[in-house]
């Protein structure tokens, strides 16, 4: 054997090896400033635990995901970042949700809002038809007309931050200004803005609002342990502490007689309120690990609730005070979220779960059956709150995706298969 059959190997080996060396030098590089980026720039608007406990994207789904962010869309390193994402946080199934088989059809209308990262939320329907939102990062409420798909966005005072939007029996449309301490009316005619300023700097955060039929607005303020109450002829507002520490009310529904309830985000509890007297009756859940995001009420008189924490969609009767509760199809895990009452029907979402699924329950047969949401098949979207329309459909969106969606609801009949 020459020399040169002998050196041969070693020089191939010693290629390899340089070969390997460098892509281990790129590869560190890479990781080390996929990470920073990682760090430096997502958890400027998220926890990174929005990431890290995702169920993960394709590189296709982190680039159009990404493509949706103020502050990604146009980054001149969003190629690495989204090559990072995608090679350490790739599809998983740990999130995957249990759905339960539907005879319904159900048609999911959406619009995609036009402030990128405003995490769009919260839409209701005007008596013309019309759909208003709230843009919480973008600092805006924005109106579709959803015949010719035409949108408009209305900027806020500095600083406000809407949480959700509501309307009175005068069509003007009110948002709550949850970083600011305020509520405001949006006239959509004048286009003129309104302030209400809270009466006591503890009251930082209004939540979630409705009126009554007499015109009053009651509104939530979550982490200041409030309920108020606006009259908007004088502007007064009135505040009240809620019994237990740290309840953090959420949302907030008006039985038939007009007694608003509101659901505890903080402690296993509903709170019934006197409107004239403003006293508040708390009623505690058996379970102490209880904790609910919103309720609403059937046509008799029973509330609905979901037991966010537990997992677990719940019923309570006003009338008793007995507890029903029944297991989600996704588990413990599932955590319901926002919830909607129609025709006596109970519709919530699963908003623990990827995609984030829309699940129908009936009370008279306690069937459930559950829906991928198109656009939260692949996205970190969650339905934080859900309304009925006039025409006995649904109102939803996806936050992370600023996406308003209108379910059309199947009139109830099976298809024929």
């Amino acid at each position: 054997m020459n020399l040169i059959t002998k050196i041969f190997p070693l020089l191939t080996l010693l290629s390899m090896h340089s070969s390997i060396i460098a892509q281990a030098k790129f590869d560190s590089k890479f990781n080390t400033h996929g990470k920073q980026l990682l760090q430096q720039q997502c958890t400027l608007c998220h926890q990174l635990n929005k990431i890290t406990g995702s169920s993960g994207y394709t590189l296709g789904q982190w680039q159009e995901l990404i493509s949706t962010m103020t502050d990604l869309s146009n980054h001149p390193e969003r190629e690495l970042l989204t090559t990072y994402l995608a090679t350490y946080y790739p599809p998983n199934q740990n999130r995957q949700p249990t759905l339960r088989a539907a005879s319904l059809s159900l048609d999911f209308k959406e619009w995609v809002v036009p402030t990128l990262g405003q995490r769009s939320r919260d839409p209701i329907q005007a008596s013309d038809g019309s759909i208003w939102w709230a843009g919480q990062w973008g600092n805006l409420i924005g109106k579709i007309n959803p015949k010719t798909g035409a949108m408009k966005e209305y900027p806020l005072p500095a600083g406000s931050m809407p949480h959700s939007v509501t309307l009175d029996n005068d069509g003007n449309v009110w948002y709550t200004g949850n970083k600011n301490a305020t509520v405001g009316k949006l006239n959509p005619h004048t286009e003129a803005i309104t302030v209400y300023k809270m009466p006591d700097p503890m009251a930082k955060d209004p939540h979630t609002a409705i009126f009554d039929k007499h015109g009053t607005m009651w509104f939530t303020l979550q982490h200041s342990n409030m309920l108020g109450r606006l009259i908007p002829s004088s502007g007064d507002i009135e505040l009240i502490t809620l019994p237990t520490p740290n309840s953090r009310p959420y949302g907030i529904k008006l039985d038939a007689k007009g007694n608003p309830w509101v659901a505890c985000n903080g402690s296993n509890c509903l709170i019934k309120v006197n409107p004239q007297t403003l006293q508040l009756k708390e009623y505690k859940l058996p379970d102490p690990k209880s904790k609910v995001r919103r309720l609403d009420f059937a046509n008799d008189g029973q509330l609905w609730f979901v037991n966010s924490s537990q997992g677990r969609l719940g019923r309570f009767n006003p009338s008793t005070e007995e507890v029903k509760e029944w297991p989600s199809p996704s588990g413990p895990k599932s955590h319901p979220y926002a919830i909607a009452v129609i025709d006596d029907v109970v519709w919530y979402n699963e908003s623990g779960m990827r995609p984030d699924t829309l699940v129908r329950f009936d009370p008279q047969t306690e069937i459930f059956q559950s829906w991928p949401i198109p656009s939260g098949n692949v996205y970190a979207g969650i339905i934080r709150h859900m309304r009925s329309t006039h025409e006995g459909n649904l109102l939803i969106h996806q936050s992370s995706t600023n996406r308003i969606i209108l379910v059309t609801l199947d009139s109830g009949k099976e298809r024929v298969k």
